[in-house]
């Protein structure tokens, strides 16, 4: 049995020599070493050897076993080192590398993050809804009438069932005073869906930002002094802000505030940036209905709410002409803000 394990280590020592390739050097392993490889044979067999051989032999395979083994792994180095360099072949390891690209938050993202965390500062709370609602969240409790265009097919997106796409986040104010009381104090950012027609200002899904506070003595003055220091945080101290009257169903009275941008070689403007106002009564008392209770007694309890649209923010901010780059997905555009 000695001459024969040393004739397997030979023979298996010259495979392992003569392997070009790594598959090669696996097979001579395993006709070698597998389970039914020559050496494995062999000591499968051991058990036949007289007993006073049996320690010179175990002694015998388990030195061949090594120097296989080895041999192995010494010749796999090898290979692998032949074709690393194979490998590099034509390729100039002077030459400057390749600029990583460096990734970055969306501009919504990071208009939407500013503004939460000013909001956050003086003590408005996030709230989340469902995006497809039902009429009584959306209008009803808004007191949107029946005959309002905003309920009308050719505005607003309707499934069978009866349900929509929201049209604004407000219905997140709703669903939030159905479960909480006041005082009450919330953000609501999210995607609303209308049917307009998309064009550089005007897009039929959209992102929007919400707010709400409810509570005893809340004030128009309030209102305001939120809003413009708002505003001032997110566009810069020296902004200019106004108030316009104007109508919206769920609040009495309404506003439309208009911010005066300012943008090098060209005469400053009003631009059109959020609607706000103080909550009409009948929102109180349809939310009371809804709760079966008087939680929001508005002979007890006013508040003020406000809306406007993300996408507008960006704009605005970065200055961007065409609302529809921030959805195309354009890397030239999006790499400025990386």
């Amino acid at each position: 049995m000695k001459e024969q394990i040393e004739a397997i280590q030979n023979e298996a020592l010259a495979q392992i020599s003569a392997a070009a390739d790594e598959r090669t050097l696996d097979d001579a392993r395993v006709a070698v070493l597998g389970k039914k490889g020559t050496l494995t044979l062999v000591a499968a067999g051991i058990k036949d050897v007289p007993k006073e051989d049996k320690a010179a032999v175990g002694q015998l395979l388990n030195a061949a076993r090594t120097v296989i083994t080895a041999a192995l792994e010494e010749k796999q180095i090898a290979l692998r080192e032949i074709a690393d360099r194979a490998a590099l072949v034509g390729i100039d390891v002077t030459l400057p590398a390749r600029q990583i690209s460096v990734g970055s938050l969306h501009p919504l993202t990071l208009i939407r993050d500013e503004a939460i965390r000013i909001l956050r500062r003086m003590g408005f709370a996030l709230a989340d809804g469902p995006e497809i609602e039902d009429e009584f969240h959306c209008f009803d409790a808004l007191n949107t009438p029946a005959d309002h265009p905003a309920r009308n097919e050719k505005d607003t997106f309707y499934f069978d069932s009866g349900k929509l796409l929201r049209t604004h986040t407000s219905s997140v104010q709703i669903r939030t005073m159905e479960t909480q009381t006041p005082p009450i104090r919330i953000i609501c950012p999210g995607s609303a869906y209308r049917r307009d027609e998309i064009d550089a200002t005007h897009l039929s899904v959209f992102s929007q930002l919400e707010g709400l506070y409810v509570g005893e003595n809340v004030s128009l003055p309030d209102l305001k002094g939120t809003l413009e220091y708002f505003l001032r945080e997110l566009f810069g101290t020296s902004t200019e802000v106004r108030f316009r009257p104007h109508f919206f169903p769920f609040t009495e009275p309404s506003f439309e505030i208009d911010v005066k941008l300012t943008v090098k070689g060209e005469a400053p403007k009003w631009i059109e940036i959020a609607g706000c106002g103080m909550v009409d009564p009948a929102v109180f008392e349809a939310i009371n209905k809804s709760r079966k209770d008087n939680a929001f007694d508005p002979e007890k309890v006013t508040g003020f709410a406000f809306g406007m649209g993300l996408d507008r923010l960006a704009m605005i901010r970065w200055g961007i002409k065409d609302i529809r780059l921030l959805i195309e997905n354009d890397a030239r555009f999006l790499k400025q803000f990386a």
